[in-house]
């Protein structure tokens, strides 16, 4: 966001009628991990306690019938002539038994966020407006209106009747997130419909402003349109369901306001103690230009490619190492054959014999041990 100044629209034919610097919120650092953190913590904070009652599921005069009897130990409803009487009671896997875990009002429904976050989402959640991506990844029809950030003249803070306020936005080319709003409305699935939630749909613009002399009333009947105090800017408006880039429509002294309430990156704010602009770790964040460019190239040694080469494969048929590797027991099979083809044929018949002779006298001397062992004991 390196634009210095934006343009300010008119209310009346909307045209270009002048022009307001930017103010320093808009560049503050997008935290989507931040604004996703403190709105899951603040819709937490308008929750109603509810519970079931502390009776329901035991209201009978249910008693074990205990061991013996080839049934479970499971509370039964005591009594005869129906077929209540004998049916399981109390647990929750019981036909009119208890939940499981019933609920109590002493619930920790609320929770407390730091006031520095809640501040930091905020910010992140303003400045996200600026941005048309992620205004368009919300779903918001801006594809007509000149600008984002839209800037109106402080006349809109005046206008007083509905009709009034469809034509200022039609003037702008914004009535089409309006429309896109009211086509939305459907039923809502599930049992909300039956509990005062029956319809749901998209959110429209918001109508941020700074002083209030109608404008309130002339917006709050078009569907989907909300209305916000720039001193009062509510995460829950700004990044509804966790997701930054609301569609936001700033009257001029609301824009012009925002330096006073949230400060700059170098003076601090006029109503929030203590606070002042977070700071991005980046003045460019286009991390991919940085590398890229000719001051950083210049500075990096070249890649560093190793050659890749295929590994050689060896056949164990001609290398004895490799045949060795995969069978130990070939060097002496290749031992013996070595050995067999330096003796004549002569020779070998010979050894062959008397390795034949030595086997028989070791079986009959092992026969005749036997046979001495079998007399002994006799």
């Amino acid at each position: 966001m390196a634009r210095p100044m934006v343009t300010v629209f008119s209310d009346r034919d909307g045209k270009d009628s002048g022009s307001t610097a930017l103010p320093a919120v808009f560049k503050a650092p997008v935290r989507y991990d931040i604004v996703n953190f403190v709105h899951t913590n603040m819709a937490k904070n308008h929750r109603q306690p509810y519970a079931v009652s502390k009776r329901a599921g035991h209201q009978h005069s249910a008693e074990s019938w205990g061991t013996g009897r080839a049934v479970a130990r499971i509370p039964r409803v005591s009594g005869g002539g129906t077929h209540r009487s004998g049916q399981g009671a109390f647990g929750n896997m019981c036909r009119g038994g208890r939940m499981f875990a019933p609920t109590k009002i002493w619930r920790r429904w609320h929770r407390r966020i730091n006031i520095k976050q809640r501040r930091y989402a905020v910010v992140s959640a303003v400045a996200a407006t600026s941005y048309p991506a992620f205004v368009m990844a919300r779903g918001h029809k801006i594809n007509e209106i000149p600008e984002v950030p839209l800037v109106v003249s402080n006349g809109i803070e005046s206008v007083t009747k509905t009709k009034e306020a469809a034509r200022v936005l039609r003037m702008l080319h914004a009535y089409d997130d309006v429309k896109h709003s009211k086509e939305s409305r459907k039923i809502r699935a599930g049992k909300g419909k039956m509990r005062n939630r029956r319809y749901v749909q998209r959110k429209g613009p918001l109508i941020v402003y700074n002083e209030d002399n109608g404008i309130r009333k002339a917006f709050r009947n078009l569907p989907g349109v909300e209305t916000c105090s720039v001193e009062r800017l509510n995460l829950l408006q700004l990044a509804p369901g966790g997701h930054i880039g609301r569609f936001c429509v700033w009257s001029q002294g609301a824009f012009e306001k925002l330096n006073s309430v949230f400060g700059t990156m170098k003076k601090s704010s006029e109503q929030k103690k203590n606070f002042r602009l977070p700071q991005p770790m980046l003045q460019n964040s286009d991390i991919a230009r940085i590398i890229n460019s000719d001051e950083v190239q210049k500075a990096v040694r070249p890649k560093h490619r190793v050659p890749k080469r295929a590994p050689l494969k060896k056949n164990p048929l001609k290398n004895v190492q490799v045949l060795f590797r995969l069978n130990p027991y070939a060097k002496t099979l290749r031992r013996q054959a070595a050995v067999a083809k330096l003796l004549s044929p002569e020779k070998r018949k010979e050894i062959k014999k008397k390795r034949t002779v030595a086997r028989i006298a070791t079986m009959k001397k092992k026969a005749q041990l036997r046979k001495k062992a079998a007399a002994k004991d006799e």
